[in-house]
């Protein structure tokens, strides 16, 4: 390793690595930030088997008065932290500064709705004394950890997506192991180690990056696992649930192709820069990212035109530059295959209102396509770069189908100003999530967030993942003293 970058060293307790460390690099000019100790198969099994330890000793669970302290303390000392924490995000994983500072907040309120969820989730009282077999009985639950969490995170929210998969376990009890991707690894680390820091012990919360896939696999289909959660790429989330060991619950976030239905009569002051917005915000690397705009034919073009003219004034750049609006792709790897896409779409007929091209080898410029062929992959795939596609069409309910037409489920827009046409979008989109009258990429962390048939499974959003990761223990009395 380089004596010249800073270099984070395992958080796993009790154990070392032979496994040479990942250098973690900025994606805009590729630069070398930091080395990251990584995890070999010694390092997995003594992450595992801490958290067990912890799980199957009750006498060692943390009360909850002392989880809301240690992640009360947590919020504060992120605040404290904010903007480096947003430049740091910003570095290493390429959204703007502006976005960054944004995901700090959400990722500070995410704790602090983890604690408002304990202040105020309780157990219920299940009826008992209304039949013979009931009579001089009380029964209530309790909610208890399910188990040792297993987070397994993408790098487009380096920090807000480690908040919302971490804080929920750490305040329901559940001894937690977090593996961040390799290329955005500092900001789940430095979360880690403020929760360390608030006085959460070390084996409460550990982090893993693994040196093998075998490893991390491992860790995963691990029987003392009670939870898995995943965000990233369907096929390998899907495959991963297929591993599990019987018994363990998953929550899995995939991504999509955003379709948004644009009716006759919509706003296009306000549906242009929302849209815009939601399709180029962190260069379209964002699973719920506006991606297919079926467009009325009366306004198709217009509003087409008009998102090329935003794009076209939106500032590609250095993502720690304030001015910055849209920052690189996280490898220039990616950058080419948005560019491949683009070309098969231009040599199918489709019209590139703007962009086209690559600026460098690590930014895409923004781009618009007018009624790209509806086989090509920018039409039938998850694009996750800084591409919308506008296709005009004659016939609404046409246009819902084809809306419905990819295997991919998560959240929809509908754009309108009549009622009833808007109701009728809504409640015909293949859906979780259907925004009206706003971009799909909307979300606060507090709502569910679920993505549907190949787009994920089960529900995300913060008091949700903390359901997920706790059981209701039901209690009977049986006392001839309880008579009613």
């Amino acid at each position: 390793m380089s004596a010249d970058l800073p270099h984070i060293p395992l958080l796993v307790p009790g154990v070392e690595t032979s496994a040479s460390p990942v250098t973690v690099s900025a994606p805009w000019d590729l630069s070398p930030i930091a080395t990251v100790a990584r995890a070999d198969s010694a390092t997995v099994e003594k992450a595992l088997s801490n958290a067990y330890a912890l799980y199957r000793n009750r006498d060692k669970w943390l009360p909850m008065r002392e989880r809301v302290q240690i992640l009360t303390r947590a919020m504060s000392i992120m605040r404290e932290r904010r903007e480096k924490m947003a430049v740091d995000a910003a570095r290493e994983g390429g959204k703007p500064l502006a976005d960054s500072l944004v995901e700090v907040d959400r990722a500070i309120d995410s704790v602090h709705i983890c604690i408002d969820e304990l202040r105020s989730r309780a157990g219920e009282v299940i009826p008992m004394c209304i039949t013979e077999s009931s009579k001089n009985r009380v029964a209530f639950t309790r909610p208890e950890p399910v188990g040792v969490v297993v987070a397994v995170s993408a790098f487009n929210h380096p920090l807000n997506l480690i908040a919302h998969q971490v804080a929920p376990a750490v305040a329901t009890g559940c001894p937690v192991i977090v593996k961040p991707a390799d290329k955005t690894a500092l900001s789940c680390l430095a979360f880690v180690q403020i929760l360390h820091e608030a006085g959460l012990p070390p084996e409460w919360c550990q982090a893993v990056v693994t040196a093998d896939r075998k490893d991390a696999t491992a860790m995963v289909t691990d029987k003392r696992v009670g939870f898995f959660s995943f965000i990233g790429s369907a096929k390998v989330g899907w495959a991963l649930r297929s591993q599990l060991a019987p018994g363990a619950r998953c929550a899995l976030e995939h991504g999509g192709a955003a379709p948004v239905i644009l009716t006759e009569g919509a706003d296009l002051a306000r549906a242009v820069p929302s849209l815009a917005k939601g399709g180029f915000y962190h260069a379209g690397q964002v699973c719920v990212s506006v991606q297919r705009v079926y467009a009325a034919k009366s306004v198709a073009r217009e509003f087409a035109n008009k998102v090329a003219e935003a794009a076209n004034k939106m500032v590609v750049g250095d993502p720690t530059d304030a001015a910055t609006e849209i920052g690189p792709l996280i490898t220039p790897g990616e950058v080419d295959r948005v560019h491949e896409w683009v070309e098969e779409a231009r040599a199918g007929g489709g019209e590139i209102l703007c962009g086209g091209e690559k600026l460098s080898d690590t930014a895409y410029k923004p781009t618009v396509i007018f009624n790209p062929p509806a086989d090509s992959k920018v039409a039938t795939a998850e694009i996750f770069g800084p591409v919308v596609c506008v296709f005009e069409y004659d016939d609404m309910d046409a246009a819902i189908d084809l809306a419905n037409a990819l295997p991919f489920s998560f959240q929809a827009a509908v754009w309108g100003q009549d009622i009833d046409k808007l109701m009728r979008v809504s409640s015909r989109l293949d859906a979780s999530a259907v925004m009206v009258n706003d971009h799909t990429a909307f979300r606060v962390d507090w709502m569910p967030f679920a993505g549907l048939r190949e787009s994920g499974h089960g529900v995300g959003g913060v008091p949700h993942s903390m359901h997920e990761m706790q059981v209701q223990k039901m209690t009977v009395i049986h006392s001839p003293e309880i008579k009613d």
